[in-house]
């Protein structure tokens, strides 16, 4: 059971590593959904190249997929506006999503293989993962770790603090669409392996998670990281275990964590008296 477990368990930590950290920014950039969107550009991209003769796992099926995120990561920077906009961004985004899903099905129709491919995209292939790919997986995440350390004070600043950054006088839609491409590269290589509703949770639930309990950068991104280890890893415990589907349930973890999450958050806050916890958080917050 554990060299069954163990190439699953070593790509959810991979997965994780960096999923939890971006989480932190969508979150505060309030587009929840551009994960689901970019996934989507990305399996628009693969049946098209499978649709023209690509293998599905070929490096062109992959040029493919990661052209067509790059032309999603164009049009969510070209989308976002200063203030309150007439269309709001996330509309956008589920704009994108639906008419990049509708696009794929009627590609997937005429293409050999296309249905068998989509469905491969939702679900994932966890269980079977190589070592390789594991490796391949850890490699590609390491590069865009260290872009994302490099410009961390731009994109941080951009995401928690959009006004200084306006301030400042940075090109705002150009910083956002190298952010927004370089979370479509780590979409379009975690999709593959895990589905589109377990990277989804990789990637909202252990932010959602850190956000319970503070504001500030470091501690966001332990707990959140904190939060996706755990609660992969006890899906696939409980997975192994009894015998179920591992994707659905380690999804349903993830929503167990924050629900319990949200309890331990109830119950420190009454314990500092109200709203005072609350007030000194917010101003922690401003002063990182």
């Amino acid at each position: 059971m554990l060299e069954l477990i163990l190439p699953p368990l070593a790509a959810c930590m991979v997965i994780v590593a960096i999923h939890s950290y971006l989480g932190l920014h969508v979150i505060a950039r309030e587009v929840i959904f551009v994960d689901l969107s970019l996934a989507q550009m990305a399996a628009l991209g693969a049946t098209v190249a499978i649709f023209v003769g690509a293998h599905p796992d070929s490096p062109a099926t992959f040029a493919y997929a990661i052209g067509f995120t790059t032309i999603g990561a164009a049009i969510f920077a070209l989308t976002r506006t200063k203030g309150k906009a007439l269309v709001p961004h996330e509309a956008i985004i589920g704009i994108v999503y639906v008419v990049a899903s509708a696009a794929a099905i009627l590609v997937a129709d005429r293409a050999p293989g296309g249905n068998e491919a989509i469905k491969d995209i939702l679900v994932g292939t966890l269980l079977w993962v190589t070592w390789d790919k594991i490796l391949r997986l850890a490699a590609i995440y390491v590069v865009i770790g260290l872009v994302h350390w490099f410009l961390r004070h731009r994109f941080l600043t951009i995401s928690f603090q959009p006004a200084t950054a306006v301030s400042l006088g940075w090109k705002i839609r150009w910083w956002d669409f190298w952010f927004y491409l370089s979370f479509g590269l780590v979409i379009t290589f975690s999709v593959p392996i895990a589905g589109v509703l377990l990277v989804f949770s990789f990637l909202v639930v252990p932010a959602a998670v850190a956000f319970q309990f503070t504001r500030r950068y470091v501690p966001l991104a332990l707990i959140s990281w904190a939060a996706g280890v755990l609660a992969s890893a006890a899906g696939l415990a409980v997975s192994f275990r009894y015998d179920l589907p591992t994707g659905p349930i380690v999804v349903c973890m993830f929503g167990l964590f924050l629900i319990l999450a949200y309890v331990v958050r109830m119950i420190l806050h009454r314990g500092e008296g109200g709203g005072g916890g609350e007030g000194r958080e917010v101003s922690q917050a401003t002063a990182a």
